[in-house]
């Protein structure tokens, strides 16, 4: 890992890197935003025929092989994993739902103070996005666990369609879909996937929103497609940071190279004003990655250890990165975490247990959206929709207010509106 110091003679070095990760995911997406604007485009005029020529192009599905998984295959599938495995499914399935439950909005109503009071009631009610399509990714390893993270909030959220696209979907993925109850499962990935989904086909109905992490590709498409189809947020090659002064070498490498191992492309980061430490995790990552062929990749192209002068400007480079995964020391290092996806706290919380069973999501914000956002939760099939109800009483009350405003506005169609009903006889 490369290992920078964030003062004195190596401060502008280290300014002009950290600048450089702030516009990571833009520039990685722009790097394949042609490629991606022509497969959208085929999709959206080829339909299920050019879905079928990208499914066996770059999913190698064979021609003679359904895109359609059916519910018999991913029995099949379930009756052919070990027992053991099926059980750490249902155990991950069910932490998931329980998170999700505990995460959902309620429905409530209030009523305004004076000089309204008992004449309007305002409120929220919550429903239910119509359809949804989850992104499995299935290329380089198998994700049942993403398919139970997608999966299982949605449905906890009420969602009435759920569809799921991977590309070469493994035993693992489509045992998990079995458990899960999909009914709507094709093998086909990529940016084409997405197509499928924003766009719908000739005999696939389109969906509200597109949620789900993937590759370079799937997620430039996912932005290109948000103009029109819904998408829960950029979620491309992985990232951590670990923040520490006082961590466990081999634990904080253990961390680094688990995450790095997801994609060549993925972000590995030590921020620490312990130099001590630093060499001694720089060494560690290279002993646990040097049989990782990918871990090692990503890490020799992305990996950096920087060194700061101070512990607070540990924390602020920690909230600047706004890092999808991030590592703390304690639970009082919470009080100045803003920015991050998911904080994992102390040394008996490895990263992977968020990635399969603690119940929190793994789809989490990358490329600094964790300024804006947390990761994916049964929020994001849900609409929070307000509502408002007047009597006389509270409209003779707020109505005046309200034409006194639109008329400060130059809207006297807004101000009419009030008065001819505050002029109702009933």
């Amino acid at each position: 890992m490369k290992l920078v110091k964030t003062f004195g003679e190596s401060a502008k070095k280290a300014e002009a890197l950290i600048k450089g990760l702030e516009q990571r995911g833009a520039v990685n997406t722009a790097k394949v935003e042609s490629v991606v604007r022509t497969i959208l485009a085929d999709v959206r005029q080829g339909g299920d025929a050019a879905v079928a020529e990208y499914a066996v192009r770059f999913d190698e599905l064979g021609k003679d092989i359904s895109l359609l998984v059916s519910r018999e295959e991913m029995q099949a599938a379930w009756d052919d994993t070990p027992e053991d495995l099926r059980e750490a499914m249902q155990v991950a399935r069910a932490n998931i739902r329980a998170f999700a439950e505990a995460q959902k909005p309620k429905e409530w109503t209030i009523s305004p103070p004076e000089p309204a009071k008992g004449g309007v009631k305002t409120g929220q009610i919550v429903r239910a996005i119509g359809a949804v399509g989850c992104y499995v990714p299935g290329g380089r390893y198998p994700l049942p666990s993403t398919l139970l993270m997608t999966v299982t909030p949605a449905q906890v959220a009420g969602v009435q369609r759920i569809v799921v696209c991977s590309p070469k979907p493994a035993r693992e993925t489509m045992a998990a879909a079995w458990l899960a109850g999909v009914t709507e499962f094709y093998r086909t990935g990529g940016a084409q996937a997405i197509a499928l989904m924003a766009y719908g086909t000739e005999t696939i109905e389109r969906v509200d929103k597109i949620v789900g992490p993937g590759n370079l590709y799937v997620t430039a498409a996912k932005e290109i497609v948000s103009q029109e189809c819904g998408i829960d947020m950029p979620a491309g090659p992985t990232e951590i940071v670990v923040t520490s002064e006082l961590g466990d070498p081999a634990g904080i490498a253990a961390d680094l190279v688990a995450q790095a191992e997801h994609d060549p492309e993925a972000l590995a980061i030590l921020i620490t004003s312990n130099e001590q430490l630093a060499h001694a995790v720089s060494a560690e990552v290279n002993r646990q990655a040097k049989d990782n062929e990918i871990a090692k990749e990503s890490i020799a192209a992305q990996g950096v250890i920087f060194v700061t002068e101070s512990v607070t400007v540990s924390q602020t480079l920690t909230n600047r990165l706004a890092p999808e995964h991030l590592s703390v020391d304690s639970a009082e290092d919470l009080a100045w975490v803003r920015n991050a996806g998911s904080v994992f706290v102390g040394a008996f919380s490895p990263q992977s247990m968020g990635d399969y069973v603690s119940g929190p999501n793994h789809v989490l914000p990358t490329g600094r959206n964790g300024r804006v956002r947390g990761g994916l939760s049964v929020s994001d099939f849900l609409k929070v929709i307000t509502v408002q109800e007047y009597t006389r009483k509270g409209l003779d009350a707020l109505g005046p207010r309200a034409i006194l405003l639109a008329e400060a506005e130059g809207l006297t169609g807004h101000a009419e509106s009030v008065r001819v009903k505050m002029g109702r006889k009933s």
